[in-house]
């Protein structure tokens, strides 16, 4: 459920929940390259200032890594990615686009992801399928303590609220911090998610025989798949370059892939409560975005999102499917800073 996901890198074949996690998890790399992006980019948002990837050491057994766009004082724009996805899946040129418009722009990686804290309890492929028939079953984590990791994180920044944006995943995780910690949001975007209720928001079928498919975790392997889904899931009228492609894929295999940890978060989403009673009672800005061709996240669920927020922007776009094509750069940004200017206009 996030932009070119890669789908689920297979478990050893003799048995389908064993495995070492260091084989499954690739391309650790401790300290990766901070490539500046200026040099191709307009000079306003080349100007913005950009910190070096940094880590926060939010609970004993929790360290979240994080980067910031703009100036501190400036106010902040939480960005929160979904399934398997990477901070840098907020690309940095949006992130840079963003903050020009006078945000202080924070990205992360959540927990199991890149170069944030790995979870150490397995989650075998079996339970994953019982919670998508509904049935009960013990997850390490849930929604909620995404929610509450994002909070733990704007704390450590010495961040009262933020403005959220969450895409996918990041968007359920955005929906449960605003309804489970409504002092800490200013104003919520709602990008390509849903609620919770699994009558909407469903995946098209097609997909689900590509997303248990085995992967194998090379680097090759990797660009390879995630080239594969950004074909299935992408946006057909803003389709992104094989360059850029495989340019993404490449940068996230090096900040480190991992497959359990991607069932970890599945199993959060597949067991997350449905939200809608409590969107209801919402009362901050909230946009939702999403498109009409989104194959991952049906557009029903934005629908829903919408309907269940009194006073909710619905943004639907024709063209767009499950991913940050550049094409939409300007519209996405514009969506995120036009709601947090509602909430500005709504305080004054």
């Amino acid at each position: 459920m996030a932009p070119n996901d890669p789908s689920l890198p297979s478990e050893p074949a003799h048995d389908p929940d064993a495995g070492a996690e260091e084989h499954l998890d690739a391309g650790l790399a401790p300290e990766p390259e901070d490539v500046e992006r200026g040099a191709d980019l307009p000079p306003e948002l080349a100007a913005v200032p950009r910190s070096p990837e940094s880590f926060a050491p939010v609970r004993d057994d929790l360290e979240l890594c994080y980067q910031t766009y703009g100036d501190a004082e400036d106010p902040p724009v939480l960005l929160v990615m979904g399934l398997g996805g990477h901070m840098t899946w907020w690309p940095d040129e949006l992130c840079r686009m963003i903050a020009a418009e006078g945000y202080f722009v924070v990205r992360y990686d959540n927990r199991d992801v890149g170069r944030s804290t790995r979870v150490a309890e397995r989650v075998g492929k079996s339970a994953i399928v019982r919670a998508f028939l509904g049935l009960p079953v013990h997850v390490p984590y849930t929604m909620a303590d995404l929610a509450e990791d994002a909070v733990l994180l704007l704390d450590h920044l010495g961040i009262d609220r933020a403005h959220v944006a969450g895409v996918s995943m990041g968007g359920m995780i955005a929906q449960t911090l605003t309804v489970d910690h409504p002092e800490r949001v200013l104003s919520l975007t709602s990008i390509m998610s849903t609620t919770g209720n699994r009558r909407v928001g469903w995946q098209h079928p097609r997909l689900l025989p590509v997303l248990v498919a085995p992967r194998r975790p090379d680097l090759e392997s990797y660009v390879a798949s995630t080239a594969m889904m950004a074909r299935l899931i992408g946006s057909p009228a803003y389709t992104d370059t094989d360059d850029a492609v495989r340019s993404r894929a490449v940068e996230t295999h090096g900040r480190g892939v991992s497959s359990s940890g991607i069932l970890r978060q599945m199993g959060a989403i597949l067991t997350q409560p449905d939200r809608t009673a409590k969107l209801r009672e919402v009362r901050v800005p909230v946009t939702v975005m999403h498109g009409k061709q989104d194959r991952m996240v049906h557009p029903s669920g934005g629908r829903a999102t919408a309907a269940a927020v009194p006073g909710a922007r619905l943004v639907l776009v024709a063209g767009m499917g499950h991913d940050l094509p550049r094409g939409l750069f300007p519209s996405f940004a514009d969506v995120i800073t036009s709601t947090a200017r509602r909430a500005t206009r709504a305080d004054a």
